[in-house]
């Protein structure tokens, strides 16, 4: 099944060191607004999410691209952009239900997530693990778990008159 990127937001600190080294390692420069991994911030809430390309099974971004730069690797098992083929229409950017791809004004492309090429920088880099790369049937596992403990603690507290 391969590998994923997964998120635990509840870990995520908003320290956006994950958006600093994704700049970095891609672009050559420390540039939040070229990484390929956003953290969107709730004030109210004190919530942050680091956003990032889902590699889509059926990615809406390539139906829409019009010159078919966008493709999903299977062997990869990720989405990826051919630069050369890609106009810069950004039709790509509207259909995407997660806001995970950016633009490049400088090269005036999309840019996007490609896990690293399967050694997600990012990763690495996240003291919190709140992102993390894992087999696709332990991320269900993990998932699973989590939901088990939150209803648990629901639970518990609906008993306890809380």
């Amino acid at each position: 099944m391969g590998k994923i990127m997964t998120l635990d937001y509840e870990r995520c600190t908003g320290c956006r060191l994950c958006e600093m080294v994704c700049s970095v390692n891609k672009e050559g420069a420390s540039d939040p607004a070229r990484a390929r991994i956003h953290v969107i911030k709730w004030e109210m809430e004190g919530i942050y999410v680091p956003m990032f390309c889902q590699h889509c099974e059926d990615p809406l971004c390539a139906a829409v691209c019009p010159v078919r730069a966008i493709e999903r690797d299977e062997v990869e098992g990720r989405v990826r952009v051919d630069k050369e083929k890609c106009v810069g229409c950004r039709s790509c950017l509207s259909a995407c239900p997660f806001g995970a791809i950016g633009w490049d004004e400088e090269k005036r492309k999309v840019i996007r997530c490609d896990l690293c090429h399967g050694d997600p920088t990012c990763v690495k880099f996240c003291a919190t693990k709140a992102i993390q790369f894992i087999e696709a049937e332990r991320a269900v596992l993990v998932k699973k778990r989590a939901a088990a403990e939150r209803l648990h603690r629901a639970l518990s507290q609906t008993s306890h008159g809380i």
